[in-house]
Order: C-alpha cells, then structure tokens, then sequence
C-alpha cells in the first residue's frame, strides 16, 4: 500500500480496554463519526450509552479505546453477531489522527480478540466509501462482501474468515 506522505505511524500508542472514565471521549468520537450529523435509522446508540452493559457482561464482546499521551484518541468494539460470528462495531479514529496507525492497530486487537474467542468470521459495514477507509479494511484482511441499501443508503458489508486466516495465532 503506498500510504503517502501523511500517513504517521505513532509509537507510543496504547489500546486498551474502555474504562468508565473514557466514557466523555467515546461520547466525542461516536458523535463526530456520525454521518452528517445523524444517527443511521436502525441505530439507536444505546451501545456507547452503556458500554459495561452492552460490550462486558459476555467475554467474547469487548471493546477498546486508543490512547495517545492519555489523550483518546480512537475506539472499536465486538459485539457477538452470531454464535460463530463477531461483529466489529463503533470503529472511531479522531478526525485529527486518521492518517495514522490508530485505526489499524485497533483493527488488530479487535480480530485478535475474535481469534481468541474462537470466532469463524469477524463482520463490519460502513457507509463511508473512502479509499484510506477501505484499504485500512483491506490491510486488515477484510473482504468486500456486498453492498446493501439500508434507509437509502448505501451500506458495504466486510467480512474476514478466520478459519481460513494464514496469519499465526497470538
């Protein structure tokens, strides 16, 4: 991938898992990832009003945030889609640092955490088209799978089989 010139890697990145005290942030970061402003039709946001609830209380669900000198800066959670499959949800980077490895190193924990949980296949969709987006999917391994209309809008399904996945364990 040619990542040009404004793509940063930073070093002293941390992905760890949310804490109650990240709750504002993660307020911040699912706000301004909103499209236009506005909750998609089938999205209630419930989830980031309670975290504990919705991504704690069953081991194979979790979810992260990004932290940069204390500062968090991007988020990710799985959610169990179905028995064997993971759905990858609230993918998060700050506007300010989406040149950078955050999303991809939140990515990496998310699919780790799937593999560990034994998943088969790991699910997100977007409605974002833009090309950083999807080939940060890409790097991660994910496959284009469909688009769907959802509400009037188009929405690309990704998948990534982890039955088949080549790369070893962690």
């Amino acid at each position: 991938m040619n990542q040009g010139s404004t793509f940063q890697t930073i070093t002293d990145l941390k992905v760890r898992p949310y804490e109650p005290q990240d709750q504002v942030a993660v307020e911040v970061l699912y706000h301004d990832g909103l499209l236009a402003g506005q909750i998609a039709p089938n999205d209630t946001g419930a989830d980031i009003d309670n975290i504990q609830e919705a991504y704690f209380s069953n081991e194979r669900c979790r979810f992260w945030v990004a932290e940069v000198r204390g500062q968090v800066l991007g988020m990710i959670g799985v959610a169990e889609d179905e028995q064997d499959i993971a759905e990858v949800r609230r993918l998060r980077v700050a506007k300010t640092h989406q040149q950078t490895n955050i999303g991809h190193a939140l990515l990496e924990t998310a699919i780790n955490h799937c593999r560990d949980h034994r998943y088969l296949k790991v699910r997100l969709d977007t409605r974002f088209e833009r090309g950083a987006v999807l080939d940060l999917f890409d790097r991660s391994g994910f496959e284009h799978t469909r688009t769907k209309n959802v509400h009037g809008k188009e929405l690309l399904e990704f998948y990534v089989d982890l039955y088949q996945d080549p790369r070893p364990k962690r």
